[in-house]
């Protein structure tokens, strides 16, 4: 008894000392664990008489449960402590503003918002989006949109060329997104009606020219698409993009290889006041696309009847649109990665742009 009563002594004091949850449960393990001090002495109870079994057992048993309760209060005591210490560090200075949710400062970048309107809008009209690689051969780009051997186009200075392949032709960085219209018409019998945002690539570098663009163009394939077709198309858009009812445009006789006729268009504007462009009023003309009906050769090149289909085609550059829409200066601030920059010009992630919504708002 003697020994039970020192054993109790020793494990109350290592409980009472216990600095940490740690510490105690170590104590506990110690004590009433499966190898503990208390445990192992009642596994010799199966080896006494039954008259020390008598006196030895509520002893042995009566320690352990004054440990485990000792052992219980400690560890309150000590989660209590820890608490109050934690209370006591992480105070909160309610005097703070609440700091905004990520979905107020964060933001979409203008292309992204321009190309998600030019999405709602050709989707209203009843348009596919249509995509296609970055990489393209020089059949694609330019063979099978009938530019001919010795184009400008074709030349080193004005196109990222890769090296030449075992077979010694060699891929480039597309020019124009006008490739996906041959590969749509490959692969797709008409009716076809696809708009096509994506990146290209030129040798160029200034103010409002990058060396990486976006570009998006329409292709509309059809019996009897027809020019009237597309002034309208153009004219729907436009007014739907810069969000006015009325908007004067004009056509103007161009060159391109792959359409013919072919068109530049101008918008009505108004530039009277420095640094302001508003379109649909004042008596100015701002060119903002080219346009034209596909040449027949582009047609044969899709696998496609030119005396059975015709159709338009339309191209404009989405960094032009959204600096011209938005009042952005500088082309190169759209790459240039500058926060403040996006902060400023850049869209609520959560205001997504629909025609009945408002594609600005």
């Amino acid at each position: 008894m003697e020994e039970l009563a020192a054993l109790e002594r020793k494990l109350m004091d290592d409980i009472a000392t216990a600095a940490d949850e740690a510490t105690i449960e170590a104590v506990r393990v110690g004590a009433i664990g499966k190898k503990g001090s208390v445990s192992e002495r009642l596994k010799t109870l199966g080896k006494m008489t039954p008259e020390e079994r008598q006196v030895m057992g509520p002893a042995i048993n009566g320690l352990r449960d004054r440990v485990t309760q000792a052992i219980t209060a400690r560890k309150i005591e000590l989660r209590d402590a820890a608490i109050e210490a934690r209370l006591a560090t992480e105070t909160v200075d309610v005097t703070l503003p609440v700091r905004p949710a990520p979905a107020e400062t964060g933001r979409i970048h203008p292309i992204t918002q321009v190309t998600d309107e030019l999405t709602a809008i050709f989707a209203d009209m009843g348009f596919s989006i249509a995509e296609g690689p970055d990489i393209e051969t020089d059949y694609y780009n330019f063979t099978a949109l009938n530019f001919p051997d010795g184009h400008p186009a074709r030349e080193m200075h004005d196109t990222f060329f890769f090296e030449p392949g075992e077979d010694g032709t060699r891929k480039l960085l597309r020019t124009h997104t006008s490739p996906v219209q041959i590969r749509t018409m490959e692969n797709q019998k008409p009716p076809i009606r696809i708009v096509i945002p994506g990146k290209t690539y030129r040798c160029d570098s200034d103010a409002t020219h990058s060396p990486m663009f976006h570009q998006v163009e329409g292709l509309v394939i059809d019996r009897q698409a027809n020019v009237a077709n597309l002034k309208w198309v153009l004219q729907e858009f436009c007014k739907a993009f810069f969000e006015v009812e009325h908007l004067n445009m004009r056509f103007r006789p161009s060159f391109f290889p792959f359409t013919e006729p072919s068109f530049e268009v101008d918008i009505q504007c108004d530039r009277s006041k420095p640094g302001e462009v508003r379109f649909g009023e004042g008596d100015d003309w701002m060119e903002i696309l080219g346009c034209g009906m596909v040449h027949p050769n582009v047609l044969r090149s899709g696998g496609l009847d030119p005396d059975e289909y015709q159709g338009f085609a339309w191209g404009m550059g989405i960094d032009r649109i959204a600096m011209l829409k938005y009042g952005m200066p500088d082309l190169r601030d759209f790459f240039s990665a500058d926060a403040r920059w996006l902060s400023h010009y850049g869209f609520r992630p959560l205001d997504m742009p629909t025609l009945f919504g408002g594609l600005s708002s």
